[in-house]
């Protein structure tokens, strides 16, 4: 496992973390979510992520439950605040309350004393960025969170969230996590340049576009009993990538990874680590299989001639 700094910051991250979304108290169990860790440790991963809203606090509880089996200093553990987490009009969004209450409440749910990353899970446009900021500021004095993220914000509001900081003194945004794949390029063109003259990094997540990148699915074949296509717990944002101009990319570029002797899901995940500022892709793994062939991915190079095969499949 390589690991890499955390924005500006002096913290290492590995190039690979766990995630919880979509299985932790969802499609996975307390002994396997607990195997999954166990086997990340023993591969190298250091980074964990989850999030409040995640099975409405549920992944939160499980996630606690086997992160009190491991020294507190070990890992690297990040949770977020911003979606609903109740029918109140301020169970939701980025006031001073709300940030407040979720993250305590995080922390009893996790059982430790404090998150090495808290995120802004999205920007609410209906709450000030300096009350927000102000208020992640305060937990950091505190010593319950060390280091300030966002997530899914764009490129002019991250700007904004930095002037913020430096106008107020406050702790400043060192890493952002949006979603980045080969299928999802959204934050090249703005938002990497943006954090990256600003010494933030990218913690991406879905880098195998909800697992369309790992070659489960082909072209003209039935879709995979038990995968998440076919799941009805799991989420269908995974339809956008089944049409046949996707599989066709797939096809081609499962080709491009035969000749580097590796699998889809390693070339994915290594193609999305090219960037020097991306500090960490995120996965989710259901089986320690999984988990176990993707982190092989980290300190993969890709050579130019087949970066270039794949830009222009992806163009």
């Amino acid at each position: 496992m390589k690991y890499r700094r955390l924005g500006r910051t002096g913290l290492k991250v590995s190039e690979i973390s766990l995630g919880s979304w979509l299985t932790y108290a969802n499609s996975v169990g307390e002994n396997t979510g607990a195997q999954l860790v166990k086997r990340a440790f023993e591969l190298g991963i250091n980074f964990f992520d989850t999030a409040n809203v995640y099975e409405r606090g549920a992944a939160e509880v499980m996630l606690g439950d086997i992160m009190k089996e491991y020294r507190r200093d070990s890992y690297v553990l990040a949770t977020k605040a911003f979606w609903p987490m109740g029918d109140g009009p301020n169970d939701r969004g980025l006031s001073r309350k709300h940030v407040f209450e979720q993250l305590h409440a995080s922390l009893k749910r996790l059982q430790t004393d404090y998150v090495d990353i808290f995120y802004c899970h999205r920007y609410d446009p209906e709450t000030p960025v300096d009350e927000t900021l102000r208020t992640i500021d305060d937990m950091v004095r505190q010593g319950k969170v060390l280091y300030v993220g966002v997530s899914e914000w764009t490129a002019a509001q991250i700007q904004e969230g930095l002037g913020v900081a430096n106008h107020y003194l406050l702790d400043r945004i060192v890493v952002n996590q949006p979603q980045y794949s080969m299928f999802q390029r959204n934050i090249e063109k703005e938002i990497v340049p943006v954090s990256a003259a600003n010494g933030i990094s990218q913690v991406v997540f879905s880098p195998l576009a909800q697992g369309v990148l790992t070659g489960k699915y082909r072209l003209g074949m039935e879709l995979p009993e038990g995968s998440r296509a076919v799941d009805p717990k799991a989420n269908k944002w995974i339809v956008n990538y089944l049409d046949e101009a996707h599989l066709q990319k797939v096809e081609q570029l499962i080709a491009v990874a035969e000749e580097l002797d590796l699998s889809l899901s390693q070339l994915a995940i290594a193609w999305v680590l090219r960037h020097e500022s991306i500090a960490s892709a995120l996965i989710g793994a259901t089986k320690v299989s999984q988990l176990e062939q993707n982190v092989t991915a980290s300190g993969v190079v890709i050579p130019q001639d087949a970066l270039a095969k794949i830009e222009s499949i992806l163009q």
